[in-house]
């Protein structure tokens, strides 16, 4: 399986010749701050202890503290929260916003504790980093299947650590504890703004745009949510069991529904065509990717278009709403065979942007409206997709055009952010 953090600095070598970057200051980007790689122990329910592997990455706060989610997952290990603090670099420095890469997580799977054990688990992770993290420091916030809950439990063990209040140190919790509206949606909304400028950039109508999405977890509903109330059609859902697929266009609000309600995505077949996909057709996620669409947005997990898939992808165009899902190897198959692809450091930055909003709000004691948040949002993802264009449409000099990418535009954008400031600091 290919290796997110060997991704992560590819890619970055890959930009290296467009920023004149010198090799200490190349390996001062590809080596983190610092990385915590620790067990801790909880009592289980059974009254039995257990410990588990847990990580934060903090990779750089040239710009700011550093900031990104916390995942619970039986496969988070040390390269993947290296090469996913690496990517919240590049995004908060892409997006604008005063921010290091962080990223952090424990391996196990949540669906196997019960309530009472992902709060032990929760506080004790807290707990371990309390002294690591801060509103100025490090600023984490859900990810994989973490969720506000997760967060209120650990603002409340850490301030019981540090002894006073300070809801900055964590985003994305619920309202009642500082948490900013607008949060749940901001991902897939901000993707879909994305989404908005490239059709307008690549004048496409609407109407006749085919969009599959693979991932129907929160991101990629909302990303599908917006698109379809917007006029363009989509085509095709999955979860992690499958998905469905229908030509004319189906209703992701109904087809979320009836997920919920039944289990999965694939059961989604209703006779009176309820959830939208009366007369669809039951596919994999695999088979989601290769779909004769317009659009392809891989909303999901990493490494999902690979080497071994990327010559069948049909998509004219690639959003990447989920973190790393095309490797660097695809990445060249898709360019070589004219496929335009928005790179997730651009594409999901709506996440970040929305939590730095929040952490704006919890530091000055002054809250905004949805609206109000909203609009901020979409200033910012539209400025960051402008500034990205620019250098793709005008400024990138490469050796020739089939090495032109937005995602080459993306990084050199955010890194070359990051690189100045470490400049501007004497520290690179």
């Amino acid at each position: 399986m290919s290796n997110p953090y060997q991704n992560a600095v590819k890619q970055l070598t890959n930009v290296r010749e467009y920023l004149e970057m010198d090799d200490g200051e190349f390996e001062r980007l590809t080596t983190h701050d610092k990385v915590i790689d620790r067990e801790i122990e909880i009592d289980l329910d059974s009254g039995k202890k257990k410990k588990f592997k847990m990580y934060r990455a903090q990779h750089n706060s040239a710009l700011g503290p550093y900031k990104g989610g916390i995942r619970f997952h039986p496969q988070v290990n040390v390269d993947e929260v290296k090469a996913l603090s690496m990517w919240m670099s590049w995004k908060c420095a892409i997006a604008g916003i005063p921010f290091g890469g962080g990223k952090g997580g424990i391996e196990v799977d949540p669906k196997r504790m019960s309530k009472g054990e992902l709060e032990s688990l929760s506080r004790a992770y807290a707990r371990t980093l309390a002294e690591d993290i801060g509103s100025w420091k490090d600023v984490p916030a859900p990810d994989v299947n973490t969720n506000g809950q997760i967060m209120a439990w650990m603002l409340s063990e850490y301030e019981q650590v540090v002894g006073h209040k300070e809801p900055g140190v964590f985003t994305g919790k619920p309202i009642e504890l500082g948490g900013s509206k607008g949060r749940e949606q901001a991902t897939g909304l901000g993707g879909f703004y994305v989404l908005e400028k490239l059709v307008k950039k690549m004048k496409l109508r609407k109407n006749e745009v085919r969009i599959a999405v693979q991932g129907i977890g929160n991101v990629g509903y909302w990303f599908a949510y917006f698109a379809d109330q917007a006029g363009y059609r989509v085509v095709a859902i999955s979860d992690s069991q499958g998905g469905v697929y229908l030509e004319e266009g189906l209703n992701p609000k109904l087809t979320l529904e009836c997920k919920q309600k039944n289990g999965k995505v694939g059961e989604c077949f209703c006779s009176e065509g309820k959830c939208g996909v009366k007369g669809g057709k039951e596919i994999t996620n695999e088979e989601l990717l290769e779909l004769p669409v317009d659009i392809l947005v891989p909303a999901a997990l990493e490494n999902v278009i690979s080497e071994e898939n990327a010559s069948r992808i049909k998509a004219k165009y690639v959003i990447e709403m989920a973190n790393g899902p095309v490797t660097p190897e695809a990445d060249e198959i898709l360019l070589k065979r004219g496929v335009m692809l928005v790179p997730d450091v651009l594409a999901n930055a709506g996440g970040v942007s929305t939590s730095y909003f929040e952490w704006v709000q919890n530091n000055m004691g002054y809250y905004w409206g949805e609206d109000e948040v909203l609009t901020k949002l979409k200033t910012l993802m539209d400025n960051a997709f402008e500034e990205v264009w620019k250098i793709y449409s005008n400024k990138l000099k490469v050796k020739s055009k089939k090495e032109k990418s937005m995602r080459m535009a993306a990084y050199v954008h955010g890194v070359g952010r990051v690189l100045q400031a470490m400049r501007l600091r004497g520290e690179s």
